[in-house]
C-alpha cells in the first residue's frame, strides 16, 4: 500500500526530464565514499598551506570570479532545491511525515537520484568557497573549515547507506543555499543588500540544523519501519554533528549581529 502511494505521487507530480534520466552512480560512489576522508585532509592542508602562502602578500581582487562562482551556486541550488522540494513536499501531504523520512525516492526515482548525485559532487566544488577566502586575506572562521569538511564526508557517507531523513537533509541544504548564494552573489558585485538579510540566512541555517537533528532523532525512532539505513552509530554521528553545528552557528549569530550591535552602541555612548 505504501508503495504504490509513493509510486502514484511520483507519477503524478514529478516529471522526469531526459538530462536526470543517468544511470545510478550510487553503487560506484558508495565503494569509494572513503575518498571523502582523504579529499577532507587534503582541504584542510591546502588550507594552511594557502594561508603561509598569502601571509605577506597583498590580497587578491577577486570581484569577478566571485561573482561568478557564487551566481553558478546559486543557479545550482534554486534548481536543485525547486526539483527537491516539490517531491518532499508531495511525500509529506500524500504519506505523512513518517513517509517522507523513510522513503527511498533518491535511490528508486531518476529525478531525485539526479539530484542527490549532484548534490554529492556539490559539497567537493563548495570547497572553493574557501579558496576565495584566503586569496582576498579574510578572516577564516573555524565555523567554515568544519562545516565544510565535516559536511563532505558525512554527505558521502549517507549517500552510500543511504540514510533514512537523507532526503531530508539534502532538501533542507539546497533550498538554505539558495538564498546563501545569492546574497553571496548580491555582495560580489559590490551592491548593499538589506542589513536583516544576512540575519535571516543565519537563522535558516540554525533552523536547518535544529530540524536536521529532530529529524534524526525521528529516523531513529521509526528505524524499524524505514526501508533506509539506520543505526545506533548512524544516529550519533548525525544527531552529534548537526547539534556541533547548531552551537557553531548560534555563537556565530550572537556575535556577529547581538556583540557587534552592542560594541557599537557602547562606543557611540562614549
Amino acid at each position: 500500500m505504501q508503495l504504490e502511494m509513493n509510486d502514484s505521487i511520483e507519477q503524478m507530480l514529478i516529471q522526469t526530464y531526459e538530462f536526470e534520466k543517468l544511470r545510478d552512480f550510487r553503487p560506484i560512489l558508495s565503494e569509494y565514499w572513503s575518498a571523502s576522508l582523504v579529499l577532507a585532509l587534503i582541504y584542510l592542508g591546502v588550507i594552511f598551506m594557502g594561508q603561509r602562502f598569502m601571509k605577506n602578500r597583498k590580497g587578491f581582487n577577486l570581484r569577478l570570479p566571485l561573482t561568478i562562482w557564487s551566481f553558478t551556486l546559486a543557479i545550482f541550488s534554486i534548481l536543485g532545491a525547486m526539483r527537491t522540494w516539490r517531491y518532499l513536499g508531495a511525500l509529506v501531504m500524500w504519506g505523512g511525515l513518517k513517509n517522507s523520512l523513510c522513503h527511498i525516492g533518491f535511490i528508486t526515482n531518476p529525478t531525485v537520484r539526479f539530484w542527490s548525485l549532484l548534490f554529492v559532487l556539490s559539497k567537493i566544488v563548495e570547497l572553493g568557497d574557501t579558496a576565495f577566502i584566503i586569496l582576498r586575506k579574510q578572516k577564516l572562521l573555524f565555523l567554515h573549515w568544519f562545516h565544510h569538511s565535516t559536511v563532505l564526508v558525512y554527505t558521502c557517507f549517507a549517500y552510500k547507506d543511504a540514510v533514512a531523513g537523507g532526503y531530508w537533509f539534502m532538501t533542507m541544504n539546497y533550498g538554505v543555499h539558495a538564498f546563501m548564494y545569492s546574497y553571496y552573489t548580491v555582495k560580489a558585485l559590490g551592491l548593499k543588500p538589506p542589513r536583516i538579510l544576512p540575519m535571516i540566512i543565519t537563522t535558516l541555517q540554525i533552523t536547518q540544523m535544529f530540524a536536521g537533528a529532530f529529524v534524526s532523532i525521528l529516523s531513529f525512532l521509526w528505524g524499524k519501519d524505514c526501508a533506509c539505513y539506520t543505526s545506533t552509530q548512524y544516529l550519533f554521528w548525525t544527531f552529534a554533528m548537526y547539534l556541533a553545528y547548531f552551537a557553531l552557528f548560534l555563537h556565530f549569530f550572537y556575535k556577529a549581529y547581538f556583540r557587534t550591535a552592542q560594541t557599537k552602541a557602547k562606543a557611540k555612548s562614549q
